[in-house]
């Protein structure tokens, strides 16, 4: 059989921005840099003087509360409060900050209370990562640089090494979490008593077990002890194995005891950021070339399917062609200063414009925004990731734009977070509401990097060129690569694989960083957009990716892009194969109406109408035809991070409770444990809906002991529902997939057609988004725009279905095959003409819910 190639015409247009010069920030003079750094001072003593007067020696201050947290008395936030273990997590943590600070006198202060008040024997569960990170990260770093002060300091000069004693009865508490078939660790452990009452732990993240090997393995090399070291080395080889062997990219989730994949989405945010961070900061600190091939090996294939300029979208780690999600999280803030750190400055440049753009538009930067920018989970925890990449890249190119970056970040800081006890977390970052918390890294990260930003060398008493830091930016020397022997395993690294980072230092003398930002600026959109040009599609990475499976790329005088596939021209059968079914499933992507970014959809049925609603990935799954019915009861308290004291009233019912405070997997066990046979959970952020806002799957925490099924509804879906909960109490609602919901034939009086569209949204058919989201992968530099009405002629021979593509959708078209037969040759190449106006590339993105996406 003579194959053809299936060719598809696209009518794109790339924003081609203005090339007027950027206008430059002022060079900020030395004066304004010192009142800057003294504001950030200023700005962590009112932060640490009221967890200090108000809290100390609890884990974290509670600045509306001004009270203090402490596990097992401040009511319970669920899984959140892992990471308390109430050993004054908060002074630990900042410890450092304070010797960055030059405040000796306080640190000294702070190291004697914590050699007086801290202790680990206490019977909680604790956050293996967190607790390793914050905890133990914060004692061996606070130790290292008392040790270094003492013979310039003389009030340290009684230290002698108690902190280290400290860290090392910590870390042998956490190595229990390590007694796993794979070497893989357990998210959690007993401080107390090991792994007793975690026998149902069988989950843990990529990031969780993958960020253990630098404090561990200081651990081992300022105590002479190997073991804790050996462990982490351990836990890494494994999870070097698991990654997916084509693709040297990781998933996100993983089984502790078999090693397999629980969740195959791949990013570089949460759930797997720190874990390629420690991969290159392994080399850096321990001198250990496996992890700098490791690295090397992960940061290619992130460059190849998951960046693309300037944004980092998830992919499925075993299909990376094709985009998990639409949406990206603050975490994956910190990849630019990895960059720097690894020499690629300019993808780093890029990437940190679009995260300041988002900061630009909504003051913060939300925990989780879509790619046209919009938010998608509106919270804001005072991160500081994106202070982290600021600091890194104003030390890597020297431009004030990154000062006056800074200078913004603190603005904010200031103007909407602080209260009269500390800075308070943003709740979301649309109203600006507060959240009673203040996380321990505010004070060990935010606060430091804004000072380090602002400081120049010489204001610093610490020498950062001789130190590494975490990723809870703590402080372990660079001499540790020669103290004490490599414990690691030589490991062979597979196959020779083409290597374009390995030992680079960043090398900024020909990168004009407000060359790489101006581009950039036009993502915002706005009435001061300027005019899109047809610009042709360039990008390498995107071309040698879309070349190896067969997929060729021309680029037509009018702008309109053609991908043509043949089979002759692949890498091997096996990217042929993988071309042809790129090309297929992007026409499957335009039909999943209620597939969005790999999730499927679930609905509520009340009365006529059908509520689009988000899936868990814990708790029984509604598939296929199955449904469950029942009378819909709110919880109380709303939020169901406690158990429900209306247990009896949600007995056998579809327990409603709120969003907020804790996890969602705390809500479905607490209501389970109440009685309740299903759980809707509502969104407490006002005015999103499955109209406008991107379905998300409910993460769950690694525990397996959630059997009732869980949905979620956005608030404006959730309004309509208990709009009608009021008005009959007794009303009885279904839940299941949304297709199956779709496909119901009757209701309670006759036949009826379910709808789609939320309560009050404006009823519309499907867009173009689903192929927008597919084209994005391969051909978004700036922005992506789809023209008006232009189709593909298709192409095919007689033994193969065509696959056509008009603007609504993409379509099975066996009727036309005989006219086009003879278009194709028998190379297994053919060539299509495309029909149609290119349209006004300039007004693309209007209306049709396409917006301005990329």
């Amino acid at each position: 059989m003579a194959y053809c190639p299936v060719l598809l015409v696209f009518i794109l247009a790339f924003v081609c921005v203005s090339t007027e010069d950027e206008p430059l920030p002022s060079q900020m003079t030395r004066t304004e840099r010192i009142q800057l750094r003294e504001e950030a001072r200023s700005m962590f003593y009112h932060a640490y003087d009221a967890y200090m007067d108000n809290a100390y020696p609890a884990d974290e201050l509670m600045p509306l509360s001004c009270k203090g947290r402490w596990r097992g008395v401040t009511p319970s936030r669920g899984d959140m409060d892992d990471v308390l273990g109430n050993f004054s997590l908060t002074l630990v943590d900042s410890l450092d900050t304070l010797v960055v600070m030059g405040d000796f006198s306080e640190f000294n202060r702070a190291v004697r209370l914590v050699l007086r008040d801290v202790s680990f024997d206490h019977d909680i569960i604790v956050s293996v990562f967190e607790t390793n990170i914050r905890m133990l990260g914060g004692l061996l770093s606070a130790h290292v640089l008392a040790t270094a002060l003492r013979n310039e300091v003389p009030i340290l000069r009684w230290y002698d090494g108690q902190l280290l004693a400290l860290a090392e009865d910590l870390g042998r508490r956490l190595l229990p979490a390590f007694n796993t078939s794979t070497g893989i660790p357990h998210g959690r452990v007993n401080l107390r008593h090991g792994l007793r009452g975690l026998s149902e732990s069988r989950e843990t993240c990529t990031a969780c077990a993958g960020t253990m090997i630098l404090e561990m393995a200081a651990l081992s090399r300022l105590t002479g002890d190997p073991i804790f070291e050996q462990k982490a080395h351990r836990a890494m080889d494994r999870l070097w194995m698991i990654r997916h062997r084509t693709s040297d990219l990781m998933g996100t989730v993983i089984n502790i005891h078999s090693g397999d994949w629980v969740r195959k989405d791949s990013g570089v945010g949460a759930g797997i950021d720190s874990y390629y961070e420690y991969c290159l900061k392994a080399y850096i600190l321990l001198g250990d070339e496996k992890y700098l091939a490791r690295f090397t090996r992960h940061y290619n294939a992130v460059m190849k399917y998951i960046s693309r300029p300037p944004v980092m979208l998830a992919v499925h780690m075993h299909r990376p062609h094709l985009q998990s999600r639409n949406f990206m999280d603050a975490l994956l803030a910190f990849w630019p200063g990895l960059q720097v750190l690894l020499g690629d400055v300019r993808p780093a440049v890029e990437t940190h414009e679009m995260l300041y753009q988002v900061m630009q538009r909504h003051t913060f930067i939300p925990e989780a925004f879509t790619s046209d920018l919009q938010v998608h989970w509106g919270q804001h925890p005072l991160r500081p990731e994106f202070l982290e990449s600021t600091y890194f890249l104003h030390r890597a190119t020297g431009d004030d734009h990154y000062l006056h970056v800074g200078k913004s970040v603190l603005r904010a800081l200031q103007q909407h977070t602080r209260v009269p006890c500390g800075y308070a977390a943003v709740n979301d970052v649309r109203t600006r509401a507060h959240e009673d918390r203040m996380d321990s890294f505010v004070l060990a990260e935010t606060f430091k990097y804004l000072y380090m930003l602002f400081g120049e060398e010489r204001d610093l008493p610490v020498h950062l060129e001789d130190y590494v830091l975490t990723t809870e930016a703590h402080f372990l020397p660079l001499s540790l690569a020669t103290d004490g022997l490599n414990s690691s395993l030589a490991l062979n690294i597979d196959q020779p694989h083409e290597d374009k980072y390995t030992k680079t230092c960043p090398s900024t003398w020909s990168l004009e960083a407000s060359s790489v930002r101006r581009p950039l600026r036009t993502l915002l959109g706005g009435a001061g957009r300027p005019p899109a040009r047809p610009r042709p599609l360039t990008d390498p990475r995107q071309l040698l990716a879309l070349a190896d499976m067969g997929i060729s790329v021309l680029t037509l005088p009018d702008g309109r892009v053609q991908l043509l596939y043949t089979v002759a021209t692949a890498k091997s059968s096996k990217e042929a194969s993988e071309g042809l079914t790129f090309m297929r499933e992007m026409s499957k992507w335009n039909t999943l109406s209620d597939t969005e970014n790999g999730v499927v959809a679930a609905g509520v049925a009340v009365g006529e109408r059908v509520l689009a609603a988000g899936p868990a990935h814990f708790g029984r799954q509604l598939t296929g035809g199955e449904r469950v019915h029942g009378v819909p009861a709110l919880a109380h308290p709303p939020d169901a991070c406690s158990p429900p004291d209306n247990a009896a009233a949600l007995a056998g019912k579809m327990a409603v409770a709120h969003r907020g405070q804790c996890t969602f997997a705390q809500k479905a066990r607490n209501l389970q444990a109440a009685g309740a046979r299903l759980a809707i959970l509502l969104d407490n952020v006002d005015g999103t809906s499955y109209g406008s806002t991107a379905l998300f799957a409910m993460s769950g925490d690694g525990i397996d002991d959630i059997q009732i099924p869980t949905v979620f509804l956005f608030s404006l879906e959730g309004n309509y529902l208990r709009a009608q909960m009021e008005s009959d109490p007794e009303m009885v609602v279904s839940v299941g997939e949304l297709e199956s919901l779709k496909r119901l034939e009757s209701c309670a009086e006759g036949a009826c057609e379910a709808l789609l569209q939320p309560p009050g949204a404006p009823a519309h058919a499907h867009t173009f988004d689903h192929l927008k989201s597919v084209l994005s992968q391969l051909v978004a530099q700036f922005e992506l725009s789809l023209a008006g009405e232009d189709a593909a002629e298709p192409c095919t021979d007689s033994d193969s279905p065509d696959l056509h593509v008009t603007k609504d959708k993409f379509v099975n078209d066996e009727s036309r095959v005989e006219t086009l037969h003879n278009n194709c040759s028998g190379e297994g190449s053919c060539a299509g003409t495309a029909e149609g106006s290119q349209g006004d590339a300039g007004t693309q993105a209007q209306g049709g819910g396409e917006g301005d996406g990329f």
